[in-house]
C-alpha cells in the first residue's frame, strides 16, 4: 500500500500553507471566505482535470484549454456533509472529438482519479461536458 504524507502550517493571520511530499506548497487564506470544505471539490476537479489532459494528449487530441467547475451541495448543519457534486467540463481545442473527451472523463472517473474513487460511494457525483472549437 502506498503511503503519502502532506503537511499543513497555520499562522495567526488565518493563513494555512499546505505542502505535498515534494515540498510544493499552496497558501490558503481562510479569512477570505475560502472554507476548508472547499478544498474537497477543488481536489476532485484537480485530480480529474489532470487525468483528462493526460488522456487527451495520449489520444493526440489538440486541447488548448480545459475549464472545470464543481457545484457542491452540502447539509445545512454541522458537519455539513457533502450530498452531491456536479462537475462541468469545458474543453476547447482544434478538432477535438467530443466522444474522446467524454471517454477521457469516464476513464478518469472509473479508473484513474483517486479522489473520485474515494468519494463515489458516499457522494452523488455527476458531470456534463461542453466541447468547443478553438
Amino acid at each position: 500500500m502506498a503511503s503519502k504524507t502532506v503537511y499543513l502550517n497555520w499562522n495567526p493571520e488565518d493563513l494555512f500553507t499546505v505542502k505535498d511530499r515534494d515540498e510544493h506548497s499552496i497558501p490558503i487564506n481562510m479569512g477570505r471566505g475560502i472554507g476548508a470544505s472547499d478544498l474537497l471539490p477543488m481536489s476532485l476537479i484537480g485530480c480529474s482535470a489532470y487525468d483528462v489532459i493526460e488522456i487527451l494528449g495520449k489520444q493526440r487530441q489538440e486541447l488548448h484549454q480545459l475549464n472545470v467547475t464543481a457545484e457542491a451541495q452540502q447539509d445545512e448543519n454541522p458537519p455539513w456533509k457533502f450530498k452531491k457534486i456536479h462537475i462541468h467540463y469545458q474543453a476547447t481545442g482544434k478538432g477535438l472529438d467530443p466522444e474522446k473527451v467524454k471517454k477521457a472523463i469516464l476513464l478518469s472517473e472509473e479508473k484513474y482519479c483517486a479522489v473520485y474513487a474515494t468519494l463515489r460511494d458516499v457522494v452523488e457525483i455527476t458531470h456534463d461536458v461542453e466541447v468547443t472549437e478553438a
